[in-house]
């Protein structure tokens, strides 16, 4: 495997600027859970550079020995601007935001905010595993709302798990993954809108993680949860993490709608001075300075996309798979295979491609993997041939 990225270099493409070799010499979870005849596509780490934007800042840091504890408000400043000029949107007011360590984090502290120890925190399952390990780590119980059968939220079944979680008037907390992981759902305004209307209806506070806003296909947009009428006491996760591939650099923000200011006043100091410096430079640059870089890896994206649903139709026609609107997540339906609950496993075994199992999203994720599409087209080719000779 080691050529076969050769030939493949592309200056306007961050998924076509690595080989394989160079991609084995990281030391991050993607590329060292695994044996190196194993295809990693699994964990959401890209395999791109860093964007030069961000590389500078970072670099020019070290060289300035500017290393200390994070000051000042350049970080939700840049973020703000990139609202404006992506989505938008200029609701997001810099005094009403923190600094937290992440963006799970953050979601454990903003749950703390609105919630108590033994209260329900409701999600949309099939979703990201961490919701569950988080919210249980935190004392909050989950109360699932499965997504419909087209993966979009299902308002009837959202409206139940409301009701549900407000049993005997406690306060309950609803935690929405927007952009959806891992369908790649992109969630409309009205979407939204009826979100906000349901909350306010059965008085649940709406934690919205927003980590993947970044990562849209073209001609679409991501709306913000706290941009949506109604929404004016939520709170909301984001961070240039997914989209600039700086999982490794710490730093996100809380961000507060207008009637939650006096919420985010009770984030605790330790948890706001826990953010890395270098953290919240190498994210203020992306947002600042990394536009055309991320352009650049969105249109890689929607290349990817298409060529996996070409390679899923000639080599594997059983799988069931709808592109998202966004993230570079795909979420596979393998039941036709008839490779039980757990088809990730037949793939490592048979095919040594890594990918997520399905089953640790919760309720429908049964049958099911995630598959990353962050990273060159030839290694999705492969991934996919291998896939279809361990099941042939």
């Amino acid at each position: 495997m080691s050529g076969v990225l050769s030939g493949t270099r592309n200056a306007l493409n961050p998924l076509r600027q690595l080989t394989i070799d160079q991609l084995r010499q990281r030391t991050s979870l993607k590329w060292r859970e695994y044996p190196d005849d194993v295809l990693p596509l699994w964990v959401a780490e890209m395999d791109v550079p860093l964007a030069e934007p961000v590389a500078r800042a970072i670099t020019d840091a070290v060289a300035r020995g500017d290393t200390g504890y994070t000051a000042g408000t350049a970080y939700p400043q840049a973020l703000a601007e990139f609202a404006r000029r992506r989505w938008g949107w200029d609701g997001l007011a810099v005094e009403r935001t923190a600094l937290v360590p992440d963006v799970m984090h953050g979601i454990v502290e903003a749950l703390r905010l609105v919630t108590e120890p033994g209260d329900a925190v409701v999600v949309n399952c099939p979703v990201y595993p961490p919701f569950y390990e988080f919210v249980a780590h935190a004392g909050r119980r989950i109360v699932e709302a499965p997504l419909g059968e087209d993966l979009r939220i299902d308002f009837g079944t959202l409206e139940d798990a409301f009701r549900q979680a407000r049993a005997g008037g406690r306060p309950a907390a609803y935690l929405l993954c927007s952009p959806h992981n891992p369908t790649g759902v992109l969630h409309t305004a009205d979407e939204l809108a009826a979100v906000a209307t349901l909350a306010e209806r059965h008085g649940v506070r709406v934690v919205a993680d927003e980590i993947h806003a970044p990562v849209v296909v073209g001609g679409a947009r991501f709306v913000p949860y706290l941009s949506v009428p109604g929404a004016e006491n939520g709170l909301s996760l984001m961070s240039a993490s997914k989209g600039w591939n700086l999982a490794g650099l710490r730093g996100a923000l809380l961000i507060a709608g207008p009637a939650a200011a006096g919420d985010l006043a009770r984030v605790p100091f330790e948890v706001s001075v826990s953010t890395g410096h270098l953290g919240v430079i190498a994210h203020t640059a992306a947002f600042r300075d990394g536009g055309e870089w991320l352009d650049a890896l969105l249109t890689g994206l929607d290349d990817n996309r298409r060529l996996l649903a070409a390679l899923l139709a000639e080599q594997l026609p059983a799988i069931r798979y709808h592109p998202g609107q966004a993230t570079y997540l795909a979420w596979l339906d393998c039941r036709a295979l008839g490779l039980g609950d757990d088809p990730a496993t037949v793939f490592l075994d048979r095919g040594r491609v890594a990918l997520n199992s399905g089953s640790a999203f919760g309720t429908g994720g049964g049958g099911h993997v995630r598959l990353n599409l962050a990273t060159a087209p030839e290694l999705i080719t492969e991934a996919v041939r291998r896939m279809a000779t361990a099941v042939a």
